[in-house]
């Protein structure tokens, strides 16, 4: 089983941790009502014959389950559609505002509060930056979030908020020295509950998640690579790390370290060398900071960053080199369709670093396997913060 922030040994739910039982209407949606749930949200509409058909329900009981739907607020009907023959077909879709969701990422250089739709819209947003993360810090900044992303709701949709989702490091009291944090500060996160901190904050159920893979949850369910079944998805972030896709589903392994890129040994150095340790923006920002440089932009919400940052051409490449032997060494063994690159990046970086990993994909060895693919994220640098905001609306409305 995986461990929760405090290095205790939790029962997953999916591939996160639920700190309270679900009560009441909100609770968990019966299995054939998540599965339409589902199908829509994939195909983003579908008519009632077409959701009969994939989910092998007979027409009566998917129209009974879609009207049930419907009438709950979560289904919005489309105009008919006329085909050349028969009776018009009705396209459902997701309703916007039948169900909000409320997500946390706590991450080693900042923290973001999000609020999202059903249909995945950011509602709104907040975020802080910090040297490095603090218990009380995280306290403070989710009570005063929390409060912000619910004022901006009605009396009527605050209702139909499903939970606080909460990604962060697992472990994130580990790496203090590349961190550039204080040991004895990161140390408190060691035995701290944080789902049971953010309970006393709201009576919403709390969903606790690897911000990876909260970030490769968002890239599925909402990302537009919808053609693909199979893949690595690679964050580049304070540290690098991923998360694993195969057949359309999240794949988080026996103990939800799949996907987990960051901790791949480094060619050449099985001794304790580790991805993280060559293709991790602390290590741009460390040259930064050798050099005299201010390194604030590197985790604000800039859509460029300065011209000529020194360092940057050998970062890339040393970033290049690391997720494409990643990307390699994961095809071998799961004979993947693509690697999807994503990261707290400006789009000028990351198509610059897409564009080294496409030239040394190019001349990688391919004897004895199929071609890869290599696609950019299209969440954006946000899907961390967008992935946290998502767990409570697939905790009680996906399979």
């Amino acid at each position: 089983m995986p461990a929760n922030s405090s290095g205790q040994q939790v029962e997953p739910h999916g591939f996160w941790q639920k700190s309270t039982p679900l009560k009441g209407q909100s609770g968990l949606r019966a299995l054939n009502e998540r599965r339409i749930l589902t199908l829509i949200r994939q195909h983003q509409e579908l008519p009632k014959a077409r959701i009969a058909n994939e989910t092998g329900l007979s027409a009566q009981a998917a129209t009974v389950i879609i009207n049930k739907l419907e009438e709950d607020g979560l289904l919005l009907r489309g105009e008919p559609q006329r085909g050349k023959r028969g009776q018009p077909s009705v396209p459902f879709s997701l309703k916007a505002d039948g169900a909000f969701g409320v997500g946390i990422k706590i991450g080693r250089r900042s923290i973001q509060i999000t609020l999202i739709d059903f249909c995945g819209k950011v509602r709104s947003s907040l975020r802080e930056q910090w040297d490095y993360p603090a218990v009380d810090a995280m306290i403070r900044f989710a009570e005063k979030g929390i409060r912000a992303m619910l004022s901006t709701l009605s009396d009527g949709e605050k209702l139909r908020v499903s939970g606080v989702g909460v990604a962060m490091p697992f472990e994130i009291w580990r790496w203090s020295e590349q961190a550039g944090a204080p040991e004895e500060a990161l140390s408190e996160w060691q035995d701290f509950d944080v789902p049971a901190a953010i309970q006393k904050i709201t009576d919403l159920p709390v969903y606790l998640c690897n911000d990876d893979t909260a970030a490769c949850a968002a890239e599925l369910w909402f990302g537009e690579h919808r053609d693909l079944n199979d893949y690595l998805y690679c964050f580049v972030g304070t540290f690098i790390g991923g998360g694993m896709v195969l057949n359309r589903q999240l794949h988080t392994g026996r103990h939800g370290n799949a996907g987990a890129v960051g901790s791949l040994p480094y060619p050449g150095s099985l001794a304790g060398g580790q991805l993280l340790d060559v293709a991790s923006i602390y290590l741009l920002e460390k040259t930064l900071k050798e050099a005299g440089q201010d390194t604030a932009f590197l985790h604000g919400r800039q859509q460029v960053w300065p011209e000529d940052v020194p360092g940057i051409s050998e970062w890339l490449d040393s970033v290049a080199t690391g997720i494409v032997h990643s990307a390699m060494s994961a095809h071998a063994f799961l004979d993947l369709d693509a690697m999807i690159i994503e990261g707290a990046l400006p789009d000028n970086i990351k198509a610059e670093l897409l564009s080294r990993c496409g030239q040394l994909l190019q001349s990688a060895d391919f004897r004895g396997l199929s071609s890869l693919t290599l696609r950019g994220g299209s969440v954006g640098a946000d899907a961390q913060s967008f992935g946290s905001a998502n767990l409570p609306l697939l905790a009680q409305y996906s399979l």
